[in-house]
């Protein structure tokens, strides 16, 4: 495990992966990965940089939004975690390390693709933890296909509400309980700017909520509430094998980038953090390139 804190080479601090052939039915497991993500459990060390705050976390249970709602508790958040319940294995064990941490979890299992239950989401959130003031619109769906035409329409609606539909729907439910000083942090992604073939109703969408991000920053900024965005390069999460990637790709997963591997999730959890801090007070409509040296333009 990489040290969060001691000097190293990028390179070498997580070693290049071996990945096997492997399959997940989507949306996939952390727990049935080969190998397994970091998510910073033996290595987060917090400085109370959140401390009372208290956030919801979408697609908290794996990858980055695990790796967040471990890094949000250690610094000093009360967290409410949604996640699908095909996820409840991984949801738990992320949840044991939010309490181990010394804060309050909230877990609520539920299809954000939904209206409905996205509003049942932020009220459940607010009510539970006692106020909202830091939203992380992380879940996201992503199936690859190499033909447009063999797309279907269920998958790419599927796709827009998961991922854009629903960021429009919670922020929506959520800015009339969200106080001054409070941070809408949206999971954009390198694909926005750099679009793979296979993934082209993925990437559109990335690409349309680091817009929303823009625009949306820009609406809320005279109201005193923040609103940015980070783009991940290749992270090892289980959106990957679960049908995110062909099998070609999934082997050599992150080897394209400058520093010759993925990322881990650990290593996108400080981003969060500090859009999610006092620290970024004049950081408004920004979008976080977390990528590997897989630049944003």
């Amino acid at each position: 495990m990489a040290d969060q804190y001691a000097m190293q080479n990028p390179v070498s601090q997580y070693p290049k992966l071996d990945i096997p052939e492997q399959r997940q039915n989507e949306p996939g497991l952390d727990s049935d990965m080969k190998p397994k993500a970091d998510h910073g459990e033996e290595t987060y060390r917090g400085s109370e940089r959140l401390k009372g705050r208290k956030a919801l976390i979408t697609g908290a249970d794996s990858g980055i939004g695990a790796a967040v709602a471990i890094a949000y508790a250690r610094e000093g958040a009360d967290v409410a975690m949604n996640y699908l319940e095909a996820e409840e294995t991984d949801a738990t064990e992320i949840a044991k390390q939010v309490k181990a941490a010394g804060q309050k979890v909230v877990t609520i299992p539920g299809d954000i693709s939904n209206e409905n239950f996205c509003k049942e989401l932020v009220d459940t959130a607010h009510k539970e933890l006692g106020g909202l003031d830091i939203i992380v619109n992380n879940a996201g769906r992503q199936l690859f296909c190499e033909d447009i035409t063999e797309i279907t329409t269920d998958q790419w609606l599927g796709t827009y509400a998961t991922n854009i539909h629903a960021m429009f729907w919670i922020i929506k439910a959520a800015l009339p309980q969200l106080p001054k000083g409070a941070s809408i942090i949206n999971t954009t992604s390198i694909q926005a700017y750099q679009p793979s073939p296979t993934l082209i109703d993925y990437a559109s969408t990335k690409a349309a909520i680091a817009n929303f991000t823009h625009g949306l920053a820009k609406q809320l900024a005279p109201k005193g509430i923040r609103v940015n965005a980070v783009a991940p390069g290749p992270v090892w999460t289980p959106l990957q094998p679960s049908y995110g990637q062909p099998m070609k790709k999934l082997t050599q997963f992150g080897e394209q980038t400058p520093l010759g591997r993925a990322g881990q999730p650990a290593e996108l959890a400080p981003a969060y953090v500090y859009l999610a801090s006092q620290e970024s007070s004049f950081v408004i409509g920004e979008v976080i390139g977390v990528t590997g040296g897989e630049h944003l333009p």
